[in-house]
Order: structure tokens, then sequence, then C-alpha cells
């Protein structure tokens, strides 16, 4: 059972470039469009929140101190792979598209044992993301909540995301009611479309992913993900081959200049870290892509033309490839996890404006992202 490898190497600041790489957000619309009243009591056409407890504050004077390495344990690794403690009690298991994507009813979260947490870590990351129905994940105490996540690693804490009071490890994404801000979102945009996977500017990015629905309108506010793994899988040899050993330059500072430009606050200071271009899973051994249009910003080494032509045709060919993408609906109760490190995936805006989209995140960090030496003989890569 020995933990994943960490290069813990304190790194200088890295210097910050515009490359090919466009940060875009239209869910997260920050204190200045935020109404406690309307969240709290409702409106004339709205109830109120219905977990009042994790409506977000922003707190303008709080800070953080910079991240320091940890060394990640990577439960999955841990997993019987007959996963008889995590479906034990399911009632319903199936697969929402071949490559990727489950849909389980009857298994309680909350009740897993760390035998079945340990398979819970392992089956998301075979299966990429999974979506179990009728959960009592929100009715927990927040703090119980955490605790669970906190299993599955080190509390990644938002550097710019409003938070349920006194639990800035939640990261909350909310549109109140009455929020017409995505009027003037689409003034300048065709789609709302934001393939990424969250917070890869860390060093240690986020492995398996926890979020759960508050309240969403009656139809849409959808969720997409795609896998990068068979993204990666999809290439030639050759192609996969010329991959390895590339370093991407991942970036946060935009994202603080636009919470910033929005009243908002960042609540540690924006930082940049490079992670190889195809990273390996310490459970599962699967390559995968790693790159994304929201925080990636230059291929090293590479020329600024040169890595914009390089991550053009990866972001296509992760946007197009809808044989390896699943959309899922969310409905009350709904827990969906996910794995970071081997997908991306986009939040959808295409409900009426004005209804209420609240959902929390628990977003344990993982290992550094590493790579191993490209085997073409390998079962990943054919």
């Amino acid at each position: 059972m020995a933990p994943a490898l960490v290069e813990t190497t304190q790194h200088a600041p890295l210097p910050v470039t515009k490359g090919s790489g466009d940060y875009k957000e239209a869910f997260v619309s920050g204190p200045k469009n935020y109404s406690a009243s309307a969240e709290e009591v409702g409106t004339e056409n709205h109830a109120p929140a219905s977990y009042p407890k994790y409506l977000p504050v922003w707190d303008p004077e709080k800070k953080y101190p910079p991240l320091e390495p940890f060394t990640h344990y990577e439960h999955g690794k841990d997993a019987n792979p007959t996963f008889k403690d995590l479906f034990q009690d399911a009632t319903y298991i199936s697969d929402l598209t071949a490559p990727i994507g489950t849909e389980v009813q009857g298994v309680e979260l909350a009740k897993l044992t760390e035998q079945g947490k340990d398979q819970l870590a392992l089956f998301v990351a075979q299966r990429k993301v999974v979506a179990f129905r009728n959960q009592s994940f929100a009715d927990l105490p927040i703090a119980d909540a955490l605790d669970y996540g906190g299993y599955f690693g080190r509390h990644h804490i938002h550097p710019t995301s409003g938070a349920p009071k006194g639990h800035p490890e939640v990261h909350l994404v909310h549109r109140g009611v009455d929020d017409t801000t995505a009027a003037t979102f689409f003034e300048t945009r065709t789609n709302s479309i934001i393939w990424h996977s969250d917070v890869t500017y860390e060093e240690q990015p986020p492995g398996t992913t926890f979020l759960y629905i508050l309240d969403g309108p009656k139809s849409g506010g959808d969720t997409l993900f795609l896998s990068q793994a068979e993204a990666y899988n999809r290439l030639s040899p050759e192609f996969q081959k010329r991959l390895h050993g590339l370093k991407a330059l991942h970036s946060g500072h935009e994202q603080a200049q636009l919470s910033k430009d929005r009243g908002g606050v960042v609540r540690r200071e924006p930082v940049a870290s490079i992670h190889p271009v195809v990273r390996t899973h310490p459970a599962t051994g699967e390559k995968a892509l790693y790159v994304n249009p929201q925080f990636t910003r230059h291929i090293i080494g590479f020329k600024k033309e040169e890595s914009e032509y390089l991550l053009k045709f990866l972001y296509d060919h992760m946007a197009f490839g809808q044989d390896f993408q699943v959309r899922v609906k969310w409905e009350p109760g709904t827990v969906v996890v996910w794995d970071n490190r081997v997908t991306a995936h986009s939040p959808v805006l295409d409900w009426q404006d004005g209804q209420r989209r609240h959902v929390a995140r628990i977003t344990p960090q993982a290992e550094r992202p590493e790579e191993t030496p490209f085997d073409s003989s390998s079962s990943n890569e054919r």
C-alpha cells in the first residue's frame, strides 16, 4: 500500500503569457449579483433556497497562504476489483455510454465502509463519472460531508468562489433566482461550453471529486463529461509518442483577475504550474490527456504558433469526440462522483434565466501529475 510518488520540489513563480487557452466563466455570479433576501426568503416567483446552510458568503478579509506539497495516498490501489462492498445494496447499475459514465441506485454513499470507499475510488477511475441517485448527502451536516470527502485526499480551498459560512473547503456553483447575467454573457458568446478539469493550475490538482445538487432549474443545467483517457486512446501510436515528454503551463491568474473584476474575492494568490500533457492514473495505470482550454496556456519549449496549433487540435479533438462524452442530468438527491485526473467537464447554461442553480463540490486533491514512459504494447496504447 505504498503511496503515490509526489515530487515536492518548490518552484519559483512561473511567467504567464496568454496562449490558446481562453478563460470563460458563465456560472459563478459573485457577490455583486447575490441577493441574500431572495435566497433566504424567496421572491414572488421563486421559493427560498432549499439548503440555506449552503448559501455562499465571500469574505474579502480572509486570506490563505500558498498551498504546501503533501503526500497523497491513492485508496483506489487498495480496492477489491469485484466492488462487492460498494454495490452490495445496489438496485440498479447502468452504463450511460460504453466508454464513460454509469448511473447507480440503491447505494447510500454516506454509509459506505472504508472498503466501499476504496472501491468507489477505483470504480470512478474506471468509469470516469458515476451518478448516484437518491442520496442524503446534502442533508448531512457540512462538517460530516467534508469528513467523508477528506478520506480521498486533502481538501482544496478554492481561491475565488463563495463558500458556506465556516466551511471554505466547499466550492459552490451558485446562480441565484432572478439572476439575469446570462443574457449579458450571451451578448458576446455563442455558447456556454467550458471544457476543463478543475483547478489544474495547482501543483497537486484534484482526483476523486464530489458534486451534489441542492437546487436546480425545472429542466436543463446538465453537466457534460468527456473521457480524457479515451481521447488519448483515439490518437495514433505515433501521435501519442510525440505527446509524451511534453509539458504545458496551467494558469490560475485569469480566474483570479475575473473574480476581482466582478467584485469577488481572491483568497489565495494565483499560481501557475507545469504538468505533463499526458498523465498516468496511479490506480489503473491508464494514460490520459491532461490539457484543457480553461487553464492550459502553452506547451513548454514550443513557439507561440506551434503551441497554439497543437493545443487547438487537442481541444477540438476533445470537443468533437461525442463518442467519448456523456451528459449527466441532475435530479434531486443526485451526487456525481468523477475522477478529475482522467476527465474534462462542462456545465451547460440552457435553462430559462432566473431559476436557481445551486450545487456544492467537495474537491480532494491528489498526487502531482506524472507520466510513465511510452509503451506502444500496453493496453492503453493501441
